[in-house]
């Protein structure tokens, strides 16, 4: 993997392992030599990861939609950045960047993003993996979610299998690449 997009947080949490976490995935993006794709935030959870990669001497590439590059948001030290029309043409073009996901904690807008690449990997419009880095098990909740909707009957048993849950960095990258 060269390079892995990850959604995440523009606030940090209630929790400082979810800051922890965050940095601990850049440190392992940098030491295995993978560029991160990312929402080009700088604040939150995101501004922690993107920092991490940078001061460690890793690459980052930002992809924002225009209308949030001017809200003060916007990480001024990506090594490049790409400015979409919109929130979906950032995913089309995260997804095409990247050669893998990670989420790490967030909230609506990471889990849009996280439903987004899971949805079109149960459709087989991607084979990438998709991983949850769970910090405090911060996605029990969803993996429980998750579990309901198989045993009601809306969701194939399979597609459990297409997201990868761990709460350490390199176990998980490891488990990803592994698929």
């Amino acid at each position: 993997m060269e390079s892995i997009g990850v959604f995440c947080g523009s606030y940090v949490g209630s929790r400082v392992e979810y800051s922890q976490a965050a940095r601990r995935l850049g440190e392992e993006l940098v030491r295995r030599g993978v560029q991160l794709v990312y929402g080009a935030g700088s604040i939150g959870l995101m501004g922690i990861l993107a920092d991490q990669v940078l001061e460690l001497g890793g690459r980052v590439v930002g992809v924002i939609p225009a209308h949030l590059s001017t809200q003060e948001v916007l990480h001024e030290r990506v090594s490049k950045l790409h400015v979409t029309g919109s929130l979906l043409e950032r995913k089309l073009l995260m997804m095409e960047l990247s050669d893998g996901f990670i989420a790490l904690p967030g909230g609506i807008g990471t889990l849009d993003e996280l439903f987004e690449v899971y949805t079109w990997a149960q459709l087989g419009q991607h084979n990438k993996p998709i991983g949850l880095l769970n910090p405090c098990n911060y996605f029990g909740p969803l993996q429980e979610l998750i579990n309901h909707s198989i045993r009601e009957g809306f969701t194939r048993t399979d597609f459990r299998q297409l997201l990868t849950v761990e709460s350490n960095p390199d176990v998980l990258i490891d488990r990803m690449i592994a698929k």
